[in-house]
């Protein structure tokens, strides 16, 4: 009896003093005899709560030492972030590509303008404008200013990652004090639904309702139709009847072959797609990937088109 009573006593005593070795003199004869008294059980009890405690305490320290180490990589310098990989291109000569991301496309991104179809005068002329003049196919006038870094995107109304990249170029292009300029390419690869709002868009923009057009259409979820067309221009102020009548011109048709021919050069098979300065990107690419390629081609003025 006295040996189990002296177990029952070092046990909790052991206990306690591995809690923090707060018992001392006086204060452990008090402790000793309450343990005596309360037997085993409350020696098991008080030891399971040690364990619970210390349980929580490494618990906390793991979270703690995650969100250090989260901390920590957010902050890392650039230098240290993986590089951007280029990797130049053939054709058209004086270009680079980097991988880049999702994308959305149809079944033949490029009908219509094989070598096998039968001459299409546009198409042809299309064809002449880009070898022409690449430079100004893709951003429009002439740069004038070394420290703009021009942007030409192509996209679809109905592919969802246009909609991403395009919220983003634009919020860059407003925020760089002019610094950014984005030329915008319609490119409509998902079927005749696409085809149409790229023409309203195109008709739109002659009546200076570009930016209006495309973004109203870029947050909206919708089916092509004239008759939601028409309600588009209404709600946006235009005269549908010269929207209309614009979107049957075959300079509007002549945009599109223009933006297909770049597009078919770049080897871009659907869409969002981007051409930075110097640089092609086939897919969505995030924030801190196009402002870096930003700052890349200001620094650099490479390429044909600088």
């Amino acid at each position: 009896m006295q040996d189990r009573d002296y177990r029952r006593k070092w046990c909790c005593g052991a206990v306690l003093r591995g809690r923090a070795g707060r018992f001392h003199g006086r204060d452990r004869a008090r402790s000793g005899l309450t343990l005596r008294w309360n037997r085993a059980e409350s020696c098991k009890l008080t030891k399971k709560r040690t364990d619970v405690t210390l349980t929580r305490r490494k618990a906390v320290a793991g979270a703690v030492a995650l969100a250090t180490g989260y901390g920590a990589y957010r902050s890392v310098p650039v230098v240290f972030r993986p590089r951007i990989e280029f990797e130049p291109l053939d054709e058209p000569r004086g270009f680079r590509r980097i991988a880049g991301g999702k994308i959305s496309t149809g079944f033949a991104p490029f009908a219509g303008i094989s070598s096998n179809s039968a001459p299409d005068p546009l198409l042809e002329r299309a064809a002449r404008i880009v070898n022409d003049d690449i430079c100004g196919a893709l951003f429009g006038a002439s740069k004038t200013d070394s420290d703009v870094v021009r942007l030409a995107s192509f996209s679809d109304y109905y592919c969802p990652y246009c909609r991403v990249q395009t919220k983003r170029l634009s919020l860059i292009e407003s925020r760089s004090g002019g610094r950014v300029r984005v030329v915008w390419h319609e490119l409509p690869l998902l079927g005749d639904g696409s085809r149409l709002v790229a023409k309203a868009a195109l008709a739109a923009r002659r009546q200076g309702a570009y930016a209006a057009f495309q973004k109203r259409m870029m947050t909206a979820s919708f089916q092509a139709t004239p008759a939601y067309l028409a309600a588009v221009s209404n709600s946006l102020g235009l005269d549908y009847d010269r929207l209309d009548a614009d979107m049957s011109d075959p300079d509007i048709d002549l945009e599109l072959h223009v933006s297909a021919e770049l597009a078919r050069r770049f080897g871009f098979i659907g869409t969002p797609a981007l051409v930075i300065g110097s640089t092609a990107v086939q897919g969505e690419i995030g924030e801190r990937v196009t402002t870096e390629l930003i700052a890349i081609e200001r620094k650099e003025q490479r390429g044909i088109c600088a």
